[in-house]
C-alpha cells in the first residue's frame, strides 16, 4: 500500500521484534492485542506495517539500529475493555458479557455459577418454573456464590397468572436476589415496578443507592420508552398505598428510570420480533439518549445487544455499534452446563444457519404469537403449524371430523383428546381455575388449552429428554446456533464435550477482540489479511 501522502507522527526504532509488512507476518502480529502496538513505514518503499515492542524515538538512528518512521501507536486493547467500563463497575464484573435466562431451568444454577466465577454475569432460567423450585435454584446460586459474586434470575410477566409473577417478586426481594432478566413486559405492571424500587436510598452525598437491577430485555421503541421513564404516578401510588413501597422509595423512584440496564433483543431464539441488530439497536440507543436528557437524568443507562451473537465478528459488530454488553443464548445451550438433554444438544450442534423456523408458542398460542426454533432433527415446527391452522378453522374438538382428529391423536398427542383434557382441566384446576371455567363455556377455548398441552410440554421433552418424543421436541433456537456451528468446525470446540459456557464466552470475546483490533489497524492504513478477522477458538485460562 503507497503510504507518501502520509506524514509521520514520530519515529519508531526497532526493539526484539521486526516489523511485520507481508500477509503472513501480519496474521502472526495482529492476534497480540495485549500489546501497546505501532504502524508504522518502511522506508525503502513506503509500505505500512505492524511494530511490537521497540521505542518511540526522536532520532533518526541510535547506535546503528534501524528506524521506522511512525504512522500511529495503539493502546493494548482486552476483551474486558470491549464494553461500557460503568456496566463492569455497577456489577463488579470482569468481562462485558451475560449468558440470557433461557426458560424452564435450561440456563441451570451452574452455568450461573460458573460464569460468575469466570467474571461475567448468568441468569437463571425461572421462566416456566414453579414458585418452590425457583427459590431452590436462589438458594443455590447464594450458597455458592454469596453476595460476593454478580449472578440474577430471570422475572417473566405473566398476564394470565399474575399470582406467580407476584408471588417470584416475592420471593426475589425475601432473598435478596439482586438483578433480574425481565422479560415479555409490554408495559410496566406494579410487581416490576416494585422490585425496581424497593430498597432505593439516599446516600450522605445526595446521590441514590440502588439496591436492585432490572435488565429490560426489549425489541420495541415504545416498550423501552416505557423502562426508560420514571414508574408511572398511578403505579406508585398504589404501591405505597400498599405498603409494598415506602413514601421515601416512591419519592426517588420519580428521579430514575425503572430499569438502567436494556438487553436490546435482535433476531433470536424462542419469543422474537426477528428484527436487525443494526437497524433495531442504533433505534434504541438514540431513544436512550433522548430520555436521558427529558428526565435530566445523570447517571448512566447502560444498553446491551442480543440476538445473532455466534461469532467474534458477531460480538464485534455490537460492540461496534455501541453495546454496553453483549448477551448470548442459543449457544449456551449446547453447553455442558446446559439444562437441555443430551439429545438435544446433539441437534443443535448439528444445526446450521438456515436450520430454524417459527412456530407458535405455547403461552400466547390464541393470538398466534410464534417463537423461533430448531428445524433440522425434530417435526414440532411442522405439527405446531398444523395445530394453529385447526384451531383456526374448528370450533371445537367435537367439530373436528373423524379421521382429522384420529391423525393428530397418533401422530402428536399419543392419546384421544379426551384423555388429553383430562390431564389439562387437572392441571388448571390447580394452577389457574379461571383457565377450566372458561373452557367449559368456550369448546374453542378448550380445544385450545389441549392444543397448549402439546405446545408446553414438546419444550420440556426436549429438557428431560423424554424417549419416543424426539421427533417433537421444541427447542429453541436462533440463527446464532448456525453460525457459531460453522465457526467452531474443525476446532476443539467442534466437540460438545468441550463446550462448556465459559470456553465460549471466552473465544467470542478473545476473538472479539482480535476482530476489533484488525479494523482498527485497517482504518491506520495497514493492510491486514482477510485472515486476520476470522479468529479459530483455542481453549484459553
Amino acid at each position: 500500500m503507497s503510504s507518501s501522502g502520509l506524514t509521520p507522527v514520530g519515529t519508531w526504532q526497532k526493539g526484539p521484534f521486526v516489523p511485520a509488512f507481508t500477509q503472513a507476518d501480519l496474521s502472526i502480529a495482529v492476534p497480540f492485542v495485549r500489546e501497546l502496538v505501532h504502524v508504522v513505514r518502511e522506508s525503502t518503499d513506503g509500505r505500512i506495517g505492524l511494530a511490537r515492542g521497540g521505542n518511540v524515538i526522536s532520532a533518526a538512528e541510535i547506535n546503528g539500529v534501524p528506524t521506522y518512521p511512525l504512522m500511529a501507536t495503539l493502546p493494548a486493547l482486552y476483551p474486558e475493555w470491549l464494553g461500557d467500563r460503568s456496566f463492569l463497575e455497577m456489577h463488579g464484573l470482569r468481562y462485558p458479557y451475560v449468558s440470557g435466562a433461557m426458560a424452564n431451568g435450561i440456563a441451570t444454577t451452574r452455568m450461573v455459577i460458573a460464569m460468575a466465577r469466570a467474571g461475567m454475569l448468568g441468569f437463571f432460567g425461572a421462566a416456566g418454573q414453579t414458585v418452590p423450585n425457583i427459590e431452590k435454584g436462589v438458594d443455590e446460586m447464594q450458597a455458592a456464590l454469596g453476595n460476593s459474586l454478580p449472578w440474577g434470575s430471570n422475572l417473566i410477566h405473566a398476564p394470565n397468572e399474575p399470582e406467580i409473577e407476584m408471588n417470584t417478586v416475592e420471593l426475589y426481594l425475601r432473598k435478596g436476589v439482586r438483578r433480574v432478566s425481565a422479560s415479555a413486559y409490554m408495559a410496566l405492571n406494579p410487581m416490576i415496578v416494585r422490585y425496581a424500587y424497593t430498597g432505593l436510598r439516599q446516600n450522605a452525598d445526595g446521590s441514590i443507592h440502588r439496591d436492585n437491577y432490572v435488565f429490560a430485555k426489549i425489541s420495541r421503541p415504545e416498550v423501552a420508552a416505557r423502562f426508560l421513564a420514571p414508574a408511572p404516578e398511578e403505579i406508585l401510588a398504589k404501591l405505597v398505598a400498599a405498603g409494598h413501597l415506602t413514601v421515601t422509595e416512591a419519592a426517588l423512584g420519580r428521579q430514575l428510570p425503572v430499569a438502567e440496564d436494556y438487553t436490546v433483543e435482535a433476531d433470536s431464539g424462542g419469543h422474537t420480533d426477528n428484527q436487525t441488530l443494526t437497524a433495531l439497536f442504533p433505534t434504541i440507543l438514540s431513544l436512550r439518549n433522548e430520555m436521558m436528557v427529558k428526565h435530566n437524568y445523570s447517571r448512566p443507562i447502560r444498553v446491551g445487544a442480543a440476538g445473532g451473537l455466534g461469532t467474534p465478528s458477531a460480538v464485534a459488530a455490537a460492540f461496534g455499534l455501541g453495546a454496553a454488553f453483549v448477551v448470548t443464548g442459543s449457544v449456551n445451550q449446547c453447553t455442558i452446563e446446559s439444562g437441555l438433554s443430551d439429545h438435544g444438544k446433539t441437534l443443535l450442534c448439528k444445526a446450521g444457519l438456515a436450520d430454524v423456523t417459527m412456530a407458535p408458542a405455547a403461552d400466547m398460542f390464541e393470538l398466534g404469537v410464534k417463537v423461533q426454533v430448531l428445524k433440522r432433527g425434530t417435526m414440532f415446527g411442522v405439527r405446531a403449524h398444523k395445530l394453529y391452522d385447526v384451531y383456526q378453522n374448528y370450533d371445537g374438538i367435537e367439530f373436528l371430523p373423524p379421521e382429522l382428529k384420529a391423525r393428530l391423536e397418533k401422530e402428536m398427542f399419543g392419546k384421544p383428546l379426551e384423555e388429553v383434557w383430562a390431564g389439562t382441566e387437572a392441571f388448571f384446576k390447580e394452577r389457574n381455575p379461571a383457565e377450566v371455567e372458561r373452557a367449559n363455556r368456550d369448546a374453542k377455548h378448550k380445544m385450545a388449552l389441549c392444543f397448549r398441552w402439546y405446545l408446553g410440554l414438546s419444550s420440556k421433552w426436549a429438557i428431560w429428554g423424554e424417549e419416543g418424543r424426539n421427533m417433537d421436541y421444541q427447542i429453541w433456537c436462533g440463527p446464532a446456533m448456525g453460525s457459531f456451528n460453522a465457526w467452531v468446525k474443525g476446532t476443539f470446540l467442534e466437540d460438545q464435550a468441550n463446550r462448556t459456557v465459559v470456553q465460549i464466552a471466552r473465544n467470542l470475546l478473545e476473538g472479539a477482540a482480535v476482530v476489533t483490533r484488525a479494523q482498527q489497524l485497517r482504518t491506520a492504513g495497514v493492510p491486514v489479511p482477510s485472515s486476520t478477522f476470522d479468529f479459530r477458538p483455542r481453549p484459553l485460562a
